[in-house]
């Protein structure tokens, strides 16, 4: 286990490149007399190999298995650089760099540690502006957040039959309560202002952003009135903050909602209701699954495939075929998760490197992928042949 205590932060650091804060990142852990000296050479070689950096402005350094033998201690050093450092492939910028000094794996136990604390929009902003020691190991922790992880539907979640004529002025009273209850900032608002939400069926649609969430909460607007967005009926708004994979319970129930189509059951719901129907789940979803020629499931739902593939590589999705993962996710326009059906079962998002890095899946892991999209197949097929070649490290 990794403990983090104030005396492993470093605040207000400096560093002209990656190169050079892997060095003073290094130093600190030899300090700190987790690893042998000669470690820093292992950390260096393991960044020539694959960056890093993990997306929304963290990195984690670490060595090599031939460095492994040099490793004391499990333990962690933790660099705050406000300026940033060029971290990423892409140039992206690291504003929080974890040097982790470990004789195994548990590099992959850290990444879950920190998944739900740091894999969640908008934290990148509190990263650049820590002030002290304190402020981020809270941040690291989780501590301050337990409560900000919980969704709850109660009055202030809900504006119910009201009068409104457009879906605009549902998104604007939902964010505007979701910005008063704290759990969204400017960049939400403005997010969620300028897209149209996404239409799920019997008048019911859905919004989110990407940037700007503080805490997980949910607002719904559902009004008296009938009236169109862009030929579909509108008659209920629902928008989310999420800042964890908690928001997956929500969505696993609305999906069910709309299998089974019981989607109206909103458009009449109480408050109590709601909290039935997204947080508890009283819908029970049954898709009819059948063997693919290759072994894999396959369960069609209109625009919804899910397949199963076996990770090939000799030491599982690290960050480098991870990346690869990532990178050529990202080319389609459907919306993939993946899950690991050897592991905790939980889908997070597949164009989160950090999310899957830390599903900590091995050698013959079989990860279930869903897409929903226009071209859900194409980018399933994509994923099988990828993986079929090793992501990057060959079959």
């Amino acid at each position: 286990m990794f403990h983090l205590v104030k005396e492993d932060i470093h605040l207000n650091e400096q560093a002209i490149n990656k190169t050079d804060a892997i060095k003073k990142i290094a130093a600190a852990l030899t300090n700190a007399d987790f690893v042998e000296e000669g470690y820093v050479d292992g950390m260096l070689e393991r960044e020539g190999q694959a960056a890093t950096y993990l997306g929304i402005g963290i990195a984690i350094p670490h060595g090599t298995p031939k460095t492994r033998h040099l490793v004391k201690k499990t333990g962690v050093q933790v660099f705050c650089f406000p300026e940033g450092v060029e971290w990423g492939d892409d140039g992206e910028k690291a504003y929080l760099a974890i040097g982790i000094a470990a004789s195994s794996d548990e590099h992959l136990e850290l990444l879950r540690q920190l998944t739900h604390v740091l894999g969640a929009d908008g934290v990148e902003d509190r990263i650049k502006n820590i002030q002290s020691a304190d402020e981020a190991l809270a941040i690291l922790t989780g501590k301050e957040s337990v409560e900000d992880s919980q969704f709850e539907i109660n009055k202030s979640s809900l504006l119910l039959d009201i009068q409104a004529d457009s879906l605009a002025t549902l998104q604007a009273l939902n964010a505007s309560r979701l910005k008063q209850q704290g759990a969204v900032n400017a960049s939400f608002i403005t997010n969620v202002l300028d897209n149209t939400p996404n239409y799920l069926g019997d008048g019911v649609w859905l919004n989110d952003s990407r940037e700007g969430n503080l805490k997980n909460a949910i607002a719904i607007s559902r009004t008296v009135n009938d009236f169109n967005q862009d030929g579909k009926p509108a008659k209920l708004l629902i928008t989310i903050s999420a800042v964890d994979d908690s928001v997956a319970t929500i969505a696993n129930n609305i999906a069910a909602l709309a299998y089974n189509q019981k989607l109206a059951q909103l458009i009449i719901a109480n408050g109590d209701d709601f909290n039935n129907l997204l947080l508890s789940g009283t819908q029970s979803v049954s898709s009819e699954k059948s063997e693919t020629a290759n072994g894999s499931v396959t369960s069609n739902n209109g625009e919804e495939l899910s397949r199963v593939f076996v990770i090939p590589n000799e030491n599982g999705l690290h960050t480098r075929p991870s990346s690869v993962l990532v990178k050529l996710v990202k080319e389609f326009n459907s919306k993939v998760t993946v899950a690991n059906l050897d592991g905790k079962n939980e889908p997070v998002s597949a164009t989160s490197l950090m999310k899957i890095v830390a599903l900590g899946a091995k050698k013959g892991s079989r990860l279930q992928f869903t897409a929903v999209g226009d071209d859900a197949e194409q980018v399933l097929d994509a994923i099988g042949k990828a993986i079929e070649s090793g992501l990057g490290e060959g079959a």
